[in-house]
This record gives C-alpha cells, sequence and structure tokens, in this order.
C-alpha cells in the first residue's frame, strides 16, 4: 500500500519550494508546478497564475470586460456568457436531457454545495479540480486523507466522480469561474498581491502543523481549497483559533460577492492550499 509522505517540519527562514511530496502531484493544468505556488515562498512573492489555455480560449470576453466600469455589469455579463459558453439554458443542446442527466449541476451549484457542506458531493468536485489544475492533492474530506490506496481517499474519488457524472464541462466551469475571479480582483485591487483574510480553526493541534517559530505564529500545510473570511468577527464564529495570513490574490478562487448569490458567509473567501504561515490568535 502507497502512503502518502506525511509534511516534514520547515525552518523559519526556509524560503525554498518545500511543499511535501506527498501534497502534491507531477503535473498540473497551469503555468506553476505545485511545488512552487504550495510553497511559502510563493505566498511571500506570488507570481501570475495562469490556467493553461484560458486566457486565449475567452479572449473576447475579456476585452468586453474591459469596457464596463460597474462590477454589477461586468458580473451580470459573465453569467450571461457562462450560460452561452455552456448552455446552461439549454440543457438538450448538451444532451443532459432523460433519464440520468443532471442539468441543474453548473457552477453556481457547486459553490453553493460547498458553502452548505464543505465535505459534501460538490465540495469534492471542487477539490478534485484543484488537484487537476493546480496539482495540490486534497489532505482532508471527511476526516485525513493519508493514505492515496486507502479506503477514506476512495470514499472521496466516489463523491468526486459521481459529481461530475452526467454534467456539462463542471470543471470547465471552475475554470472560467477562477478566471473571472482573477479578473476581478485585479480590476477591484490594481497594484496589491495580497489579501489580508481569516479563518477559524478548533484544535489546532490536530491540523498539520509543520512549525511554530513563535507562540503567535504558525506554519501550516492546509488542504488544497480552504474557507477564508475578510472580517475577522466573522471567521471567530467557526474557532477559538483565528488564523490571520496574507493571501496571495492569486490563490482566490472565488469570493463573496463576486457574484450575486454565490456564497452565504460575509467576507467568504475560497483559497488555494498548500504551506501557509499565519498569525495565531486565541478568543
Amino acid at each position: 500500500m502507497h502512503t502518502r509522505q506525511r509534511p516534514q517540519s520547515c525552518g523559519d527562514n526556509d524560503t525554498g519550494p518545500t511543499l511535501p511530496a506527498g501534497a502534491r502531484l507531477p503535473i498540473n493544468r497551469c503555468n506553476l508546478p505545485a511545488v512552487i505556488l504550495g510553497s511559502l515562498t510563493y505566498q511571500r512573492h506570488p507570481a501570475p497564475l495562469l490556467l493553461d489555455g484560458l486566457a486565449d480560449l475567452h479572449r473576447d470576453l475579456w476585452r468586453h470586460l474591459d469596457t464596463l466600469d460597474d462590477p454589477a455589469l461586468r458580473a451580470e455579463d459573465f453569467m450571461a456568457w457562462m450560460r452561452g459558453q455552456f448552455c446552461l439554458d439549454d440543457p438538450a443542446a448538451c444532451g443532459l436531457t432523460g433519464p440520468g442527466g443532471r442539468e441543474k449541476a453548473d457552477y453556481r451549484r457547486l459553490v453553493r454545495g460547498w458553502g452548505f457542506n464543505p465535505d459534501g458531493r460538490e465540495a469534492a468536485v471542487i477539490k478534485g479540480w484543484v488537484e487537476s489544475r493546480f496539482g495540490l492533492v486534497t489532505r482532508f474530506h471527511r476526516g485525513p486523507l493519508q493514505e492515496a490506496a486507502g479506503e477514506a481517499y476512495a470514499r472521496f474519488l466516489h463523491e468526486r466522480t459521481s459529481g461530475l457524472c452526467n454534467t456539462n464541462a463542471l470543471e470547465a466551469q471552475l475554470d472560467l469561474l477562477y478566471g473571472f475571479c482573477q479578473y476581478e480582483l485585479a480590476r477591484r485591487h490594481p497594484g496589491r498581491t495580497h489579501l489580508t483574510l481569516h479563518r477559524g480553526v478548533n484544535r489546532l493541534e490536530e491540523h498539520e502543523v509543520l512549525s511554530r517559530p513563535a507562540r503567535d505564529r504558525a506554519v501550516l500545510l492546509l488542504n488544497n481549497v480552504n474557507a477564508f473570511s475578510r472580517v475577522r468577527e466573522r471567521a471567530d464564529e467557526f474557532g477559538d483559533s483565528i488564523l490571520t495570513a496574507r493571501i496571495p490574490m492569486t490563490k482566490v478562487c472565488c469570493f463573496q460577492d463576486l457574484l450575486p448569490g454565490l456564497l452565504r458567509g460575509e467576507g467568504e473567501h475560497l483559497v488555494l492550499g498548500g504551506l501557509c504561515e499565519v498569525t495565531v490568535t486565541t478568543l
């Protein structure tokens, strides 16, 4: 049985790409390998993160959005583009009518499903998409996933594949949602590279803590996608320890006011994982 490599501790001065082998895949579908984009170096000094072919395939969308100054209009036209690209208003055009077709499964339902249950089937699809596109391995789904050949990982794969079965290019829809998220962040925060975000957790010692350089600081190996909030008071509703981190904007997949009704949590952001330096405070 193959066992995922457990993360090794990294020193406070370690600036190299130190994402453990068990937390990354050798290939992905973006311009940076997982060993880089999941490292502390990348958290401190991010570079553009581009999904393969996304900019060229939808160049007309980006050009059109450049002409709009109102974020609400950009969101409206993005959703119209999604409906046209993926025939979301005409599932029969994609062969999704009849028994077994899940014509209502789309990018919005996936993200909303995450909001209801981050260990549910929709969340498994999102975590699987992160593995495919960014090469960051899922570390937790209903429980720790330490063994690639273990029963827990098999259950995760079953949920992921069943969530994709008889749907209309859900992972490609998530690609475009990520691209739009990055476009909007660049428009709304010109010149910025990071956002300060917060996450509430219980029993920090049960998480994958690689080092504690100081009592109020830690280096963690996060799951491959995680919920953070820009509102600290919102984060403290979810745990007795508050993790505060400078998150590269390139690692944000979605945020609450990107599209109307997409995420319910106040200031919620979906953030790619890997190694993460955090400040730890307790209530």
